[in-house]
């Protein structure tokens, strides 16, 4: 059929208009990030994600239908880009648990200093009372996820190290209220993310419960 000019030569056209749509709704899911990174949720519509992405309102409605999809989707972008990170730095083949844990904090500072406004609607999203019901959908679940793989590598350490008396459930819920606290603090104050204090306290939190494993942060 390629010979005579059929389906195999409608194959690239349709590759290019494929490719065309993905990177439309890559720009706007961009533009709502940075709308909201810096104004919020409050004031963000379709047409201003039109205007700010250089294109109609139409595409804009065209590829999201509604504002709440629109969010969803971004929502859903950032919670991948951060479990693709996860993956690299805790679940690479090899690692300790250790290793993996240490990659864990890494996973927080660098999504952090990386991207900022991405961090900033991660807590826009989970602070206001309407766009909550999202994130409980959608972070939420990879939260919890998160803390229960850190605390599974915590309970492997104390074993295999020989530590006793260390309340495991504390230390994981405290290494995720971290997280969480200074992600909310470099939102109020941006100067604040090219500090070590997120890693040089967690480090101090893991170091008192597990010395022989983790050095504190000179």
């Amino acid at each position: 059929m390629a010979k005579n000019g059929g389906p195999a030569n409608d194959a690239a056209p349709k590759d290019r208009r494929r490719e065309r749509g993905e990177a439309s709704v890559q720009r706007i899911i961009d533009a709502t990030i940075e709308l909201i990174a810096e104004e919020g949720l409050a004031s963000v519509t379709m047409q201003r994600i039109a205007e700010h992405v250089g294109s109609s309102n139409a595409l804009v409605v065209f590829h999201f239908r509604s504002k709440e999809n629109l969010f969803r989707a971004v929502l859903q972008y950032l919670s991948d880009r951060y479990d693709e990170q996860w993956v690299t730095l805790v679940r690479a083949p090899g690692l300790s648990p250790v290793e993996r844990v240490l990659g864990a904090v890494d996973c927080a500072q660098r999504f952090a200093r990386q991207h900022p406004n991405w961090v900033s609607v991660f807590v826009v999203f989970s602070s206001d009372r309407k766009s909550m019901q999202i994130y409980n959908e959608i972070g939420l679940p990879s939260d919890l996820a998160y803390t229960a793989e850190a605390r599974e590598l915590l309970i492997e350490i104390s074993r295999s190290g020989g530590y006793g008396g260390v309340d495991i459930d504390t230390l994981s819920e405290s290494l995720n209220y971290l997280v969480h606290g200074a992600w909310y603090w470099d939102h109020l104050n941006p100067s604040s993310r090219d500090t070590n204090v997120l890693r040089k306290t967690m480090l101090l939190l893991l170091h008192q419960a597990f010395p022989r494993h983790f050095e504190l942060m000179p």
